[in-house]
């Protein structure tokens, strides 16, 4: 059966936590990634269940399910009260940068014949400000699942000390994490759907700062950590 959801956030990592996680044998992601089924439905439940029938640790990372309606949050709770949950959050000034060259690419376009409105238009979109207002998100996923089910995760640790959250997530899903003191560290740093490495438009940071500068404050003051590294000023 379906034990855990990776819900989001799009572009904080969720491919790389993927690979990483089918480096354990006691997990599987028997639809693959992206399973997409919470936030389209185009399925009957019986079917999404069929998916994960004799599995061990199975799970669905599916970067869209971070900003489901509490609705759709509610649901999956019928069918799946002991589930546990990872969520990755990123600065997400940087994350809506990441998520528009994605868009960019599947646009064909280049980033030399997108102009700074056409870039400003994608970081209005609901889709975007929805995915990088983790707050809300979380607090949707809140109303409905115990806080001990949800595990939250930051980006940075991807870089800084990607063991550390692998052995983290082991632990949520009350596995062995032995395996991740054994990999190779050169594939914990193996940079996977990176997207075009682009460095943000300077011209566009003071737009995105002022967009996101508050919530990244609530967000703090929410999740009583620290993220003023979230708030250097852009030095290109």
């Amino acid at each position: 059966m379906l034990n855990f959801l990776g819900i989001g956030a799009q572009k904080a990592g969720t491919t790389w936590l993927y690979e990483m996680l089918n480096h354990h044998v006691d997990i599987s992601f028997p639809a693959g990634k992206e399973v997409h089924f919470w936030n389209r439905q185009q399925q009957k439940v019986d079917w999404y269940n069929s998916l994960f029938i004799n599995s061990n640790i199975a799970g669905d990372i599916t970067p869209a399910y971070g900003f489901l309606s509490v609705k759709v949050i509610k649901q999956i709770y019928s069918y799946y009260p002991k589930i546990k949950l990872i969520y990755i959050i990123r600065n997400p000034i940087y994350r809506a940068w990441s998520s528009a060259l994605m868009a960019l690419d599947r646009a064909e376009m280049t980033i030399t014949e997108a102009s700074d409105q056409w870039f400003i238009d994608h970081f209005n979109s609901q889709g975007s400000l929805q995915r990088g207002d983790y707050e809300i998100c979380i607090k949707n996923w809140l109303q409905v699942f115990p806080g001990e089910q949800l595990l939250i995760l930051r980006f940075e640790e991807i870089t800084t000390d990607p063991q550390r959250l692998l052995i983290k997530c082991c632990h949520h899903l009350n596995i062995d994490p032995t395996i991740y003191l054994s990999i190779n560290n050169n594939i914990f740093q193996k940079k996977i759907f990176a997207g075009s490495g682009q460095s943000l438009r300077p011209s566009l940071y003071p737009f995105l700062f002022q967009i996101y500068q508050a919530k990244i404050i609530r967000l703090e003051k929410y999740l009583q950590q620290d993220f003023s590294n979230w708030l250097i000023p852009y030095d290109g």
